[in-house]
């Protein structure tokens, strides 16, 4: 058994993706709280496993504080001790919000240093092969609780105007502008990642653990590259979403973003 943070990961490949897949449908609502989840033998045949696998996997719902075991009851989903924070953003006006969340939240580097880039970052920036990006990976938390590692890419001609200590206490985006770097624009996308060793404690929670991956680059407007951030998300703390609306003519009728900020 894998101990992370007081969250315990079953070992073994079917119990920890039984372990899981009842998490994930413990988080987003599929089983209430106070509802009991079915029996051992029940979870076992639906899932094509032995009861011993099952026990192991409701064994570590037990260690996260998920569920409990009843007498007469059988496992049953636990009450939140309180209400989970969550954070929202929109696409349409990701930035903005981005600068106000640096405000509402707090963040923790973990790492500050000058690197050779990965292939794909030193692409990404349109860096020369001789030239190093600056490193950072930074933690940030809201109400106490984490819900983003953040892996960020600077050239280093940019970040030798900042040091360890200016990124430790002040947002990036603000040492940027006070290097006198203009934002043009940004290009990102969003996948979905397992968490891994190294971002799962940090992140509070298990290996394997489902993550909202986000990667942007941000250029200047001679194109060329600003930063190249790679940030890991919990989605039960963080969500990404886009509002839409339905615009064109009868022949032409398509749906596009929503420019203006919404109220969270």
């Amino acid at each position: 058994m894998t101990v992370q943070n007081g969250a315990a990961a079953p070992e073994g490949g079917k119990a920890r993706r039984i372990y899981l897949l009842l998490r994930d449908e413990i988080l987003g609502g599929t089983h209430a709280p106070g509802e009991a989840l079915p029996g051992e033998l029940r979870l076992a045949e639906s899932h094509g496993v032995s009861r011993v696998t099952i026990r192991r996997a409701l064994d570590a719902l037990v260690g996260d504080g998920l569920v409990e075991r009843r007498a007469g009851s059988g496992t049953v989903v636990r009450q939140p001790s309180s209400t989970p924070v969550q954070l929202k953003a929109d696409f349409a006006t990701l930035m903005p919000q981005l600068e106000r969340m640096a405000a509402e939240t707090t963040a923790r580097l973990l790492s500050f240093a000058y690197v050779s880039p990965p292939q794909q970052v030193g692409k990404a920036l349109n860096l020369g092969p001789d030239e190093k990006v600056q490193r950072a990976v930074r933690l940030r938390r809201a109400h106490d609780k984490a819900f983003s590692h953040l892996t960020t890419y600077v050239p280093e001609r940019i970040a030798e105007s900042y040091s360890e200590a200016d990124l430790a206490s002040t947002p990036l985006f603000r040492l940027l502008e006070r290097k006198g770097v203009r934002v043009d624009h940004a290009r990102q996308t969003v996948s979905a990642v397992l968490a891994t060793p190294e971002t799962a404690e940090p992140l509070e929670t298990t290996v394997g653990a489902a993550l909202i991956s986000l990667t942007r680059v941000v250029y200047d407007a001679s194109g060329d590259g600003i930063e190249y951030l790679y940030a890991l998300y919990r989605p039960d703390r963080f969500q990404l979403e886009m509002l839409l609306n339905r615009v064109g003519g009868n022949d032409d009728r398509h749906w596009a973003p929503v420019l203006s900020e919404t109220t969270q």
